[in-house]
C-alpha cells in the first residue's frame, strides 16, 4: 500500500515539475511577461493611433491649403445627426454651427446650453483650435459633453475645417509655415573646399612670377 501511495505520490510530483517548466519556457518564448507591446503589431486597429504618432504630424496650415471642401462636406455628414449649419438653423444635441470658425468658444447664438468645460477653455475656435477639437474632443475639453470620439486622420479634419469656414465665416486660411531654406551641411563644406582649389592655382602663379 505504501509502495503504491508513494509511486502515486511521485507521479504527481513529476507532473508538476513538468508543467512548470513548461509554464515558465513558454512564457520566456511568448515574452507574456513582458509588460511592453510586441515589437510587431498583429494588426492595426482603425482610429487608434500609434505611439508616438502625432509627433511630426503635418501643421493644420498646411494641409489646409490643400483642403477639399467637397471632401470635407461628405466628412460633416458625421456631425448631421447633432448639428445643423444653415444660417438661422436649429439647435439640435449640438449647437448649430453655421459661422462657427472665428466665434466664441463656449458661446454661440441660439442659446445652446455649453457645459462649464467647454466654458472654461476661452478665447476664439480658430484653425488650430477646432483641429485639436476635432481630434479628440474630450482631450481639449475634459468633461465636455460632447460623445464624437474625433476625427484620427489629419486630412480629414483639415477638409472639414475648410468645409466649415465655407458656412459663414469665410475667414483668410492661416499662412504654411515656410519650409527651412537654408544649405545642407554637405554644400556649406562644399564651397571652402571649391574656393581652396580655385586659390591654389593662383597661389603658384604668384610664385612663378617672383
Amino acid at each position: 500500500m505504501d509502495d503504491r501511495f508513494n509511486t502515486i505520490a511521485g507521479w504527481t510530483l513529476f507532473a508538476g515539475i513538468v508543467g512548470l517548466g513548461l509554464t515558465t519556457v513558454s512564457s520566456h518564448y511568448f515574452k507574456a511577461d513582458k509588460p511592453h507591446r510586441p515589437e510587431t503589431m498583429g494588426y492595426a486597429i482603425e482610429g487608434v493611433q500609434e505611439e508616438g504618432e502625432g509627433a511630426g504630424e503635418v501643421p493644420i496650415a498646411t494641409l489646409l491649403a490643400s483642403a477639399d471642401v467637397a471632401k470635407g462636406e461628405a466628412t460633416f455628414a458625421k456631425c448631421a445627426s447633432c448639428h445643423t449649419i444653415n444660417a438661422g438653423g436649429a439647435n439640435g444635441i449640438g449647437p448649430n454651427l453655421h459661422g462657427v470658425v472665428g466665434e466664441a468658444i463656449g458661446k454661440g447664438v441660439g442659446g445652446f446650453a455649453f457645459s462649464d468645460a467647454l466654458k472654461s477653455v476661452g478665447g476664439e475656435w480658430t484653425f488650430d483650435k477646432l483641429n485639436d477639437w476635432l481630434k479628440s474632443p474630450k482631450a481639449f475639453a475634459p468633461g465636455t459633453k460632447m460623445t464624437f470620439a474625433g476625427l484620427s486622420k489629419p486630412e480629414d479634419r483639415a477638409n472639414l475645417i475648410a468645409y466649415l469656414n465655407t458656412q459663414g465665416s469665410n475667414l483668410p486660411l492661416p499662412t504654411p509655415p515656410a519650409a527651412d531654406e537654408a544649405p545642407a551641411e554637405g554644400d556649406a563644406a562644399a564651397a571652402p573646399a571649391e574656393g581652396a582649389d580655385e586659390a591654389a592655382p593662383a597661389e603658384g602663379e604668384a610664385a612663378a612670377a617672383e
